[in-house]
Parts: structure tokens; sequence; C-alpha cells
């Protein structure tokens, strides 16, 4: 027997006000999302377009909130209509935001201050401050000066809502340093903190003297990732790095004495001194060989996702055992198109396992399971596919006559992602109403028409289409302006 239909939302929301469900906050929480996706869903749904700006700059979105002005302005999103929540005072180019990240209250853990119970942004400056800002105010509530002996560009999570990295742009000889043989002995420098409340790791130096020529370094859940132009890529344990080339241990706040000079740690202008300094090779944990570093892991259990490093490979995929490096059975993926862009693959963040391999006419996502009577190997099969509304064969045959009367047929073909043709452009997922969501555009005359499409998570199926009425920009942004548009289901 198949699954039992669900109620309505209508019985569903009748149960809830007499209290059908569990009192545990994650059973009401499914239900109220489980509520909302059959509303957004169901086939009398309309979606109109309530809300347009535009912006000079790149428009950034978290969690309900879309920021204007390098993170300067903040609108919310939630109510049927945007509103404001906040506008911070002009600055200058010196001291505006260029990275920022959202970070929300942990549940279960006890704070110094009830500030740090909502919502906050954490942003990096252009003269190396990091800022913690209230997500609702923009009140900025600490600040941190990072160094003044480089410039810190990026942020990002290593664990997520956990611990953030903060990378420097990479240092790189002039020309006449490097006609007098002068090398940089520095490329870059990593800041690692634990958020709320901040609290300082270190600051790593990336030198070439241990690490020899890197393109890229960055941190994720503990492991430091380097990267070469060869397309090698290595993993060490930072934990480990941390243990074995720290320094000095430093408190935020606290008054220090380094290489002469004696400040306070994070406020200026003395900032953070360079505490871990790799004086030898670290243990190397995992090294792979992929085209262009390119290089993911993921899945149950873990695998990794590479191309052979050679260019005539491009667009192949290996899926590898992370313990021993076995292909897996059918780990070979290739999706056989013809297209100016190429498809891409990654591991499926609902946390599944499963793989979604993206071409500009079908939406592949793969499971990985174990092989039947071989629980030591794993293998790649197709969980479901979406494909996109084509014509069946596009290929033409052009019949041509010649200077004698012979009739010869030619053989057209037309790319993959040619325009005229619907291709994908964007699939994402939604994580709170297991929706996986795609963009398909089609080119007619000098528009894009474009809908956007929910599928069901678990089994691919249709749920709901929704046509978008503006033009798409197949660029996304044309002579600098960004645009922005706010929909309203009703």
């Amino acid at each position: 027997m198949g699954p039992s239909q669900k109620p309505n939302v209508c019985c569903r929301l009748s149960r809830r006000a007499l209290g059908f469900f569990s009192r545990d906050a994650g059973v009401v929480q499914r239900t109220n999302l489980g509520i909302l996706r059959a509303l957004v869903c169901q086939e009398s749904t309309k979606f109109k377009n309530v809300w347009t700006t535009h912006s000079k700059s790149p428009i950034a979105y978290e969690r309900g909130r879309i920021y204007f002005d390098n993170y300067r302005c903040c609108v919310s999103s939630v109510a049927s209509e945007p509103r404001k929540l906040y506008e911070m005072p002009k600055c200058s180019k010196s001291e505006k935001i260029e990275d920022a990240l959202l970070w929300e209250c942990p549940v279960g853990e006890m704070l110094p201050n009830s500030s740090d119970y909502k919502s906050s942004l954490i942003a990096l400056t252009a003269h190396n401050w990091l800022l913690r800002i209230s997500a609702t105010t923009g009140k900025v509530l600490e600040k941190i000066y990072l160094a003044s002996y480089c410039k810190f560009r990026y942020l990002s999570w290593d664990t997520p809502q956990e611990v953030i990295a903060i990378k420097s742009a990479q240092n790189k000889s002039s020309a006449l340093a490097r006609q007098a043989g002068i090398q940089q002995p520095v490329l870059l420098y990593l800041a690692v903190f634990h958020v709320l409340p901040f609290s300082l790791i270190g600051i790593l130096e990336i030198n070439k003297k241990i690490f020899g020529n890197v393109t890229d370094a960055t941190l994720s859940h503990g492991i430091l990732i380097v990267m070469y132009s060869s397309g090698l890529v290595r993993l060490y344990s930072f934990q480990a790095i941390t243990e074995q080339f720290m320094q000095q241990k430093l408190d935020l706040g606290c008054a220090c004495r380094w290489g002469g000079t004696t400040g306070t740690v994070g406020e200026a202008p003395f900032g953070i001194p360079c505490n871990i300094k790799i004086t030898d090779t670290p243990p190397l944990l995992f090294e792979v060989s992929s085209l262009e570093n390119a290089f993911q892991i993921g899945g149950h259990p873990w695998h990794y996702i590479i191309t052979p490093n050679k260019k005539k490979q491009k667009g192949v995929f290996h899926i590898c055992a992370l313990k021993d490096n076995s292909l897996a059975k059918n780990g070979i993926q290739e999706m056989e198109c013809c297209s100016l862009e190429s498809d891409w693959i990654y591991f499926h963040p609902d946390a599944s396992g499963r793989i979604i391999h993206v071409g500009p006419n079908q939406v592949k996502v793969l499971k990985l399971s174990e092989v039947e009577n071989n629980s030591a190997q794993h293998q790649i099969s197709e969980d479901f596919v979406i494909l996109a509304n084509r014509e069946k064969n596009k290929n033409e045959n052009l019949p041509t006559v010649t200077a004698s009367g012979r009739v010869v047929k030619k053989s057209f073909n037309l790319l993959d992602d040619d325009p005229e043709q619907e291709t994908f452009k964007i699939v994402d997922y939604e994580d709170e109403l297991d929706l996986l969501s795609v963009v398909a555009v089609t080119q007619i005359d000098a528009e894009g028409k474009a809908h956007l499409d929910f599928h069901c998570n678990e089994y691919g199926t249709l749920l709901k289409s929704i046509p978008l009425v503006e033009s798409w920009d197949v660029v996304s942004r044309v002579h600098g302006i960004c645009s922005c548009k706010r929909f309203l289901c009703g």
C-alpha cells in the first residue's frame, strides 16, 4: 500500500488548535512547516510581485532579510510588503563592510548578555574591524580590531554558527621584488574565532617555506584545506597545528607584549598578533589531485567528488570512498552534454548523503548505497531525474541542392544549453519546507521567459510551477545594476 493521504490544511489547523499534536516543540514546528508547504504548493495559490527595487551594489539575502549598500541598509521580507529594519550611517570607503555572516542564537547555551539571544550580523570592514551588529536595529554591539600587517577580506564558517574563519587577501610580490629575487614568505593569513561570546583561537600564517606555492587556503569543519595551481589539494588538522605551533595564547581585551610592543589584544592600533607560525611540515591527513581544485566531501559513509586533473576530463566526476580512495560502483558520472556552460555536481545539502548533478536539460539526484553482498563497497544509482520540457529531437536534416541538382542532407545539432530550449539555471534546496526549487529559462526573441518549479525533495514529483512575469536576465546583472523582487503568495 502507498502512503496514506495527509489531511488538508483546514483539518490540520483544527487538530493543532485542539492540541492533538505532541507538546514537543519539534513536532509543532514540523506541523506548522507542513501546513505552510501545503499552502505554498496548492493549485489555488498565486504569486504576485508586491515590491521591486534596484541597487548599484550587490544585494545579499539571508533568513528573510535583504541587505543593500554593502550591508548598510537592511529590509525585512517577512511581512506582506518589505519594510526597512534599519539603515546605518553613511561611512567612508575604508569603513565599508566587505563581507558578513548571519549568526543566530544557539539553543541550550547560556550567554552573558540578553542581547546575545537575538540574531546578529558578523561583519568585516575594509579597514580590518570585525563587528557584531544587531540584526534588527543595526546597532554595533561588539568590535574587534584585527591587525595592520595584512588586509583581511573574506568571512566564512569553519563550524556553522560556532566558529568563523577570516581570510586575508593574498600577499603577492611586486614585479621589482621578483626581479630582485625577493620572495614573499607569508602568502596569506587565517584568523579563527569562536563566536558569542567572541574568543580568539588564533591567527595562522600560510607561508611559502612550509607549504610551497599555494594558490588558496581555507578552513572547514576543523580541517585546513590548502590548494595548489597544479590541482593538488591537501588536508591538515587545524587542531593539531594549533596544539603544536601556537606560540602564545591570546585573550581578547587583555594586555599583551609582543615583539617589543605592548597593547590590548583586539584594540587599535595593537590588534591581534599572528600567534600560530608553522615551523615544520604538519602531519598530512589527505591528498588528492583534481582539475581546478574541485573537491567535495560528503555522503554516508564519507566519500569525495573530484574531476580527474586533465582538461579533456572536464565534466567527468569521480565519486570515491574517503577511507581507501576506491572508486564507487558506477562512480564515474558524466552528463554527456554539449553545452557552453559546464554541468555541476555537489552533495545534497539535506544531509541525506545523496548527490545532485545538474546539467542544462536534466537534474539527477543520485543515492549512495551498499553493494548487495558486499558491505565494504558502495554504488551510485539514480534516485530520481527531473527533465527539462523540450522537443524530443532537435536534430534537423537540412536539404541542400548542389549545382548538379543532387540533394545533400546535412545534420544540424543544437547545443544542449541552446537559449531557445528550456534550460536549467538554478537548483536550490529549501530546508524548512523540504522542497527542491528549480529555475528553468527559455529565450524567446530578445527576452528570457522563466518559471520556478517546486519539486518534492524525496521523490522529485513536481508540486507547483510558478511562471515569472518579468523577463529573465540571463546574465543576472546588467550595467552593474542589481534588481530585487519580492513575491507574495495569496
